[in-house]
């Protein structure tokens, strides 16, 4: 496959990654391809997680985080820290479409990327928020995003959301950086703890999974060193390659719309129909100390 100035071979190019959809290697490999440019402002300059799965999604499946010594060396890495082992590990950054290309062909359905940047690794430019429901129902999740834009817009900040492609959905923050992992998580924690007070029969914060009684837990935890998030247009390894997609707000109230609506299949009629709507999403990073204030204000009105 030519990809720009490169040549990448991709191997066993006819095994089936989706047998029950008929989606193969070079299927997976041709979408990271095309969808490249739009993908490529939410993956660059930050390490990457290979999620892969040599045999397809039917086969077993396992998270690579190290790079491995034979991957070519035009492939951009980045030394990173791991702090609970006091060592360093070489880990992929994802600049250009070759990049995705070469790592499909390596069986990576999906890259997960850390949600701060190789010149910043402890200040992250992403506020993440988590929402899986406890049983298959979307609209929960729906409600719980609606709610969490609510209190993020109270406090100053500029929500988006996207569906995971798995069970849920994912509401973003842009950040401008200024503070590290501890702090933001700190923000997020009290952020949920104030939304779950005011739907205690809905949302939670309860990490015991037996304590939820059935509400959506908001969960803050995502937001610490190393850990990732999928990132927008990345495949799932599920059934039918669904695909986590951006979405615009006023999308959550088609009842039509939940977290698998949009895949490998239907991706580019949507993109072709409607921009991306998280285009430029990080022009509007905000601090988080207004935000802090108005949070602190919002729990004595309440």
């Amino acid at each position: 496959m030519k990809v720009k100035s490169r040549e990448i071979e991709i191997s066993h190019a006819d095994k089936l990654f989706f047998p029950a959809a008929g989606i193969s290697k070079d299927d997976l490999a041709e979408y990271y391809l095309c969808i490249a440019e739009t993908m490529l402002p939410y993956l660059r300059d930050r390490p990457i997680s290979m999620q892969r799965f040599p045999d397809g999604i039917e086969g077993q499946g396992f998270y690579h985080k190290e790079i491995p010594d034979y991957f070519p060396n035009w492939i951009e890495t980045v030394q990173v820290e791991v702090k609970q082992e006091g060592r360093i590990q070489r880990q992929v950054v994802v600049n250009q479409p070759a990049t995705l290309v070469f790592l499909a062909d390596q069986a990576c359905i999906t890259p997960h990327a850390w949600l701060s940047c190789v010149d910043k690794l402890d200040h992250p430019d992403r506020l993440i928020f988590d929402l899986d429901p406890p049983e298959d129902d979307f609209g929960e999740v729906r409600f719980a995003a609606k709610a969490l834009k609510e209190i993020l817009q109270q406090v100053g900040l500029v929500p988006y959301v996207m569906t995971t492609g798995s069970k849920g959905a994912h509401v973003v923050v842009p950040l401008d950086r200024q503070e590290d992992f501890d702090a933001v998580r700190a923000f997020g924690r009290d952020l949920c703890d104030a939304l779950a007070n005011r739907y205690p029969e809905r949302l939670t914060t309860e990490t015991r999974k037996d304590q939820r009684k059935g509400r959506i837990f908001l969960d803050y935890l995502r937001n610490a060193y190393a850990q990732t998030a999928v990132p927008p247009y990345a495949v799932r390894a599920l059934p039918g390659a669904p695909i986590a997609a951006p979405l615009d707000w006023d999308e959550l109230d088609d009842p039509e719309v939940d977290s698998q609506s949009y895949s490998m299949k239907n991706i580019f009629r949507r993109l072709g129909q409607k921009d991306d709507p998280w285009i430029g999403m990080q022009r509007h990073g905000r601090s988080l100390s207004g935000p802090r204030q108005e949070l602190e204000r919002l729990g004595k009105d309440e």
